[in-house]
């Protein structure tokens, strides 16, 4: 497996610090990867560390309570800083009051928990200003082709257009496999996790909200357009539920919504965002007779990316033409536009002009999947494949 450094660099900022370390992210994304890795890098300088896997039934044997952990740590732990690694821990009986007690005796703990069990609000809610967290995504395309290079494979950017970036699914050999491997991995995370946690008792409405939702990812909606289409589907269904159930989506990391920036109120539209789906394979295997949704996937995989590279982002409207992104990191600002394709003249047009009535120090990109560079004089052009390499739109 790669190291991923991205992650672990603001991480080993606090390796010394009594704050709770939450290494959080959808499942299947390398969190576990990522915690043992950092242990790694702990126990070049010391042995004093204990490592506990609550999914191992095993531990649950020896341990089945936040009282017994305690008593384990302080029968194993040696003198001094001890550092402690409990993965999915979320499963144990009285975690939270467990890891607090122990940060108090000279313990760093680093602490994981799939989506669907140690989410935002609860750690929020649990751990109460005694934690920093960390969110671990599935793999971008410059991690994608490290990876495929340990295996001795390849990834087209077509692929990754399809596919996304789950780490296991690069050790499949087949379409047939990898499509298999993330069914069912859509099953468990986005279906079961969810409806037996929140005990859902409408699985059939909650089935078709949220295949309307992964499948409308890169596109600008609101709770009312989804409850509009639910009705027009002959189902009954409040608004309240819809906004229900798209916070639990987004609570288990499976969507991203951005709100609108309007220039002409100079405010966040708060009623209407964009939905970006953790990963473009919740769209693609959603769709029949391989008609990939690529052109909104690969808008997806660049908010993905720029994301990834630290950007703070917007929808921005532009006098009532939409721009895609404005990204803004360290006081810098850029005006972004995603297309598949514009060699077309009217998708040329309809990108372009999208730009008109920013002052000449605007920073203006369009990403495509172009080989041509379209690019003018206040204009940059960045072909997908050059993007896809970037660690900063500078």
């Amino acid at each position: 497996m790669i190291y991923r450094e991205h992650y672990i660099a603001p991480i080993r900022d606090f390796y010394d610090d009594d704050l709770i370390k939450v290494i959080t992210g959808i499942r299947r994304c390398g969190k576990s990867v990522v915690l043992n890795q950092i242990m790694d890098e702990i126990k070049e300088k010391t042995d004093n560390v204990i490592y506990l896997n609550f999914e191992d039934k095993r531990t649950n044997l020896l341990i089945s309570n936040g009282i017994e952990l305690i008593n384990y740590v302080n029968e194993n732990r040696k003198d001094g800083k001890c550092y402690l690694f409990f993965d999915e821990i979320q499963v144990l009986s009285g975690w939270q009051d467990a890891c607090k007690t122990l940060r108090l005796y000279d313990n760093s703990l680093f602490i994981t928990g799939s989506n669907s069990k140690l989410l935002s609000k609860e750690f929020t809610k649990e751990l109460s200003g005694r934690y920093v967290s960390f969110r671990i995504k599935p793999f971008v395309y410059k991690e994608i082709l490290e990876y495929t290079k340990q295996l001795g494979k390849d990834c087209s950017v077509s692929d990754y257009l399809v596919w996304g970036g789950f780490p296991k699914r690069f050790e499949f050999s087949n379409e047939a496999a990898t499509i298999r491997y993330l069914t069912d991995l859509d099953d468990t995370i986005v279906i079961n996790d969810l409806i037996n946690r929140y005990k859902i008792r409408k699985v059939d409405l909650f089935h078709k909200i949220v295949n309307f939702v992964l499948r409308s990812n890169s596109r600008i909606i609101s709770s009312k357009s989804i409850y509009k289409f639910i009705q027009d589907n002959h189902e009954k269904c409040s608004i309240n539920t819809v906004i229900k159930y798209l916070g639990y989506l987004e609570e288990a990391y499976i969507i991203d919504k951005i709100s609108l920036y309007s220039n002409k109120v100079k405010r966040e539209l708060i009623y209407y965002y964009k939905i970006y789906n953790e990963d473009v394979s919740f769209n693609s295997i959603r769709c029949l007779d391989n008609r990939y949704d690529l052109s909104h996937n690969l808008e997806n995989i660049v908010y993905n990316e720029l994301i990834y590279m630290g950007y703070q982002l917007y929808v921005y409207d532009n006098r009532g033409k939409e721009i895609d992104f404005l990204a803004v990191k360290d006081n810098k600002k850029y005006y972004i536009q995603v297309a598949y394709s514009i060699l077309d003249d009217k998708a040329y047009e309809r990108e372009f002009k999208a730009f008109e009535g920013f002052d000449n120090m605007a920073k203006r990109i369009i990403i495509t999947n172009d080989d041509i560079d379209y690019s003018t004089s206040l204009v940059q052009h960045i072909k997908l494949k050059d993007f896809l390499l970037m660690d900063s739109l500078d």
